[in-house]
């Protein structure tokens, strides 16, 4: 079975079940080796493709740059109106003082280049990656709102502005007033163990009528059952060489978060991953997982996620648990 189309919250645009986050592409390690090159980038493209996905999810840092490029050279021999595109903007991708934030300088300029790279007249869907507290929100609503109207920008979303439900509860009032184009779209963290948007935030989204694309949906792979209560982490894991992550994930209320996935994944003859993903894609609030891949097997295991169906008990189970 292909992956479902689904509504974008309230924009009127539908985009894939599950969104492709391409944040490993040309993304160096510690060794300056390539995680994911281009050639394996389109590879995993093409898997994703075939399965019936159309939502990509990438930024403007994301490989320096490379991601949005190896993007824009896999589109070329496609349609470009079959698929939604998303980027962010925020973070430093050039030297200078005015390189990074919202203000208008920095916007402009990346806007520009995400288009140059991507060799596309527009993206479908623009985050801000961060907020900025060094430029009024009036002035970085104003300009996306500009984009907007230009042509080059479709939607406007905020990514990772978790648990500050307020400030783009703020950006959303001054866009209202002023008749800006508003935040449509939010990307938090959200899993099974990270519950911090549960509340506040996801009660903003539900009232401003914001469709919700959770990124990080196994947890930094903690979801996937790969570490085991009690055990030191397998080798080559984050939890073998990551102490934060150690102090993040292997703890004792996220291990019985874990346990309830497992035995539902042991009910429904599934994998804990796609029991993770099944698990966000029955929230009612939330419209498309942003999985990741370094491999076409390990893609076509979370595509297979879609096809997982939870009762209402097994949902509630796994959200009890933390």
């Amino acid at each position: 079975m292909g992956l479902d189309a689904v509504p974008l919250g309230r924009t009127g645009l539908r985009v894939t079940e599950l969104a492709f986050g391409t944040w490993r592409f040309g993304r160096e390690n510690d060794a300056g080796e390539v995680e994911v090159g281009e050639q394996r980038a389109h590879e995993l493209l093409d898997a994703y493709a075939d399965a019936g996905g159309r939502f990509l999810d990438t930024a403007d840092m994301y490989g320096g740059g490379r991601a949005e490029r190896y993007i824009g050279d896999w589109l070329a021999d496609r349609d470009r109106e079959d698929y939604v595109v998303a980027s962010k903007v925020y973070w430093p991708t050039r030297e200078g003082p005015n390189g990074r934030g919202l203000n208008r300088k920095h916007l402009r300029d990346s806007v520009d280049s995400i288009l140059d790279r991507l060799d596309t007249d527009y993206v479908d869907l623009l985050y801000v990656h961060r907020w900025d507290d060094e430029t009024p929100a009036e002035e970085f609503m104003r300009t996306l709102d500009e984009f907007v109207r230009d042509g080059k920008v479709h939607y406007l979303g905020a990514s990772t502005f978790e648990p500050n439900a307020w400030k783009v509860a703020k950006a959303n009032e001054i866009a209202k007033r002023e008749g800006y184009e508003p935040f449509t779209v939010a990307q938090p963290r959200f899993n099974a163990v990270n519950r911090e948007v549960v509340g506040n935030y996801l009660d903003m989204c539900r009232d401003y009528g914001i469709g919700v694309v959770p990124w990080s949906p196994l947890a930094g792979g903690f979801l996937t059952g790969k570490y085991s209560r009690g055990e030191a982490p397998p080798e080559g894991t984050r939890g073998a060489t990551d102490q934060q992550f150690v102090d993040s994930y292997l703890t004792e209320s996220n291990f019985d978060a874990l346990d309830a996935v497992e035995a539902v994944a042991d009910e429904v003859g599934a994998s804990p991953a796609q029991v993770s993903l099944a698990w966000l894609l029955h929230h009612d609030q939330v419209v498309a997982p942003i999985t990741g891949a370094r491999t076409p097997e390990q893609l076509a295991e979370n595509v297979a996620a879609a096809d997982v169906e939870l009762t209402a008990a097994q949902f509630e189970r796994i959200a009890d648990a933390k």
